[in-house]
């Protein structure tokens, strides 16, 4: 599948979204997120913890349980698969991390985009990320983006940015390394910008590795 047509499709269902609802209010829209959201967790058998459980448990999440972190301040639910190697970025550091992700449209349960498959195998999401203090802040790099080609921006959604936090950013240097892997509910408010636009949720799953 070449690059225009992996885009057609996407753009196609997300106007197929968009068709159905057109004539609905924002509440309307926010409570149908709100299910589908509520509709993955419980199809999937998620077990939702608080940030004070996931501070007692040293900042990890059991995949075995398929327990997710919920953040209350921005609606985004996260697992962390693998903390990962290397260190964390450090206050007043930049570093360009590289992403290999998949992206569910969890509204219409389908795959939306990614770049974790053999097309796009040459061209690993690249963005800027800094540390401010403990708030992170990120842009794609446009000529090595698919998010940026897909959606027209090099903002990094916010729900990206929340794992920087708890996971380390590294190159493996053994081979029994292993780079960061997440697993996150992002919610349209934290999302992409056609997320954002037409209120749904996504659902990702995205390896972060330190960049050059």
């Amino acid at each position: 599948m070449n690059k225009l047509s992996y885009i057609f499709l996407l753009f196609l269902g997300i106007s197929m979204l968009v068709a159905c609802d057109d004539t609905e209010t924002y509440a309307e829209m926010k409570a149908k997120e709100r299910a589908a959201i509520n509709k993955y967790i419980a199809d999937s058998a998620v077990t939702v913890i608080s940030e004070a459980q996931f501070k007692a448990n040293n900042y990890t999440t059991d995949v075995s349980k398929n327990e997710f972190v919920l953040f209350e301040s921005n609606g985004v639910y996260m697992q962390i698969v693998r903390q990962g190697c290397g260190e964390k970025l450090k206050d007043g550091k930049t570093s360009y991390a590289l992403c290999r992700f998949t992206e569910r449209n969890l509204m219409t349960d389908s795959l939306q985009l990614s770049n974790d498959v053999l097309y796009w195998s040459s061209m690993p999401e690249k963005m800027s990320v800094t540390n401010t203090s403990g708030t992170f802040t990120a842009s794609f790099v446009s000529e090595e983006s698919l998010m940026t080609y897909a959606y027209g921006s090099t903002s990094v959604p916010a729900g990206w940015l929340v794992p920087f936090t708890y996971i380390k950013l590294g190159r493996p240097a053994a081979a029994d390394e292993e780079i960061a892997k997440v697993r996150l509910i992002v919610p349209a408010a934290q999302g992409q910008p056609y997320a954002s636009q037409y209120v749904y949720p996504c659902l990702y799953d995205i390896t972060y590795e330190r960049g050059r």
